[in-house]
């Protein structure tokens, strides 16, 4: 069965990114997929520490709720995270999580020695994002360190949908196009995913 992993990374539990990636998961799991979901505010994880005890076997050893979204990582075809932006970057839950993937650079680089910049990934991932201004350069710096974080799970960033002027809570509700999109988007990274 073609697994998902989707990332809820809003502090709120309706805001506009996580009715996004409802709609995106909705669409996946109609393609048939099995979705797993992670809500990152329910999630006690320790920032990363730079302890480097992840050097010699590539998994963190800060042992706390990271141990099982590490593993959902590996196990997954396909990844799908989804985050507001806050001063033109990620939800500080998102942040928290890229960090602790310092992890999965280090098994990626130094324990399986991966060439850097040789490497074509095998699974693709969806970013979504929502800001409430509708600056021209407002995901610029999430979207740099999106891609970056996706080649640490060994995702390529398949598509980002990102949405300006939406601030408060259901503001994405006025938009059905944008839910249509998240929900379409959902359906085709399965079936992009399944025929690579």
């Amino acid at each position: 069965m073609f697994k998902i992993l989707a990332i809820y990374g809003s502090p709120r539990k309706e805001g506009n990114t996580s009715l996004l990636l409802k709609k995106a998961t909705q669409g996946a799991i109609e393609a048939g997929a099995e979705v797993d979901e992670v809500v990152l505010r329910d999630l006690k994880i320790s920032p990363c520490l730079e302890i480097y005890g992840c050097k010699e076997t590539g998994r963190c050893v800060i042992q706390d709720d990271f141990q099982k979204v590490y593993d959902q990582i590996l196990s997954c075809n396909g990844v799908m995270l989804a985050s507001p932006v806050f001063f033109y970057s990620v939800s500080a839950h998102t942040k928290i999580l890229m960090d602790r993937c310092q992890s999965l650079w280090a098994k990626k680089y130094w324990v399986e020695k991966t060439p850097i910049g040789n490497h074509k990934a095998k699974r693709r991932g969806l970013f979504i994002s929502a800001g409430a201004t509708k600056g021209k350069r407002l995901f610029d710096g999430t979207i740099l360190s999106i891609r970056y974080f996706f080649d640490a799970l060994d995702v390529e960033l398949w598509r980002s949908l990102l949405y300006r002027g939406l601030d408060f809570e259901g503001d994405v509700l006025k938009h059905s196009e944008f839910l249509e999109e998240a929900y379409q988007a959902g359906k085709e990274l399965v079936y992009f995913q399944e025929n690579i």
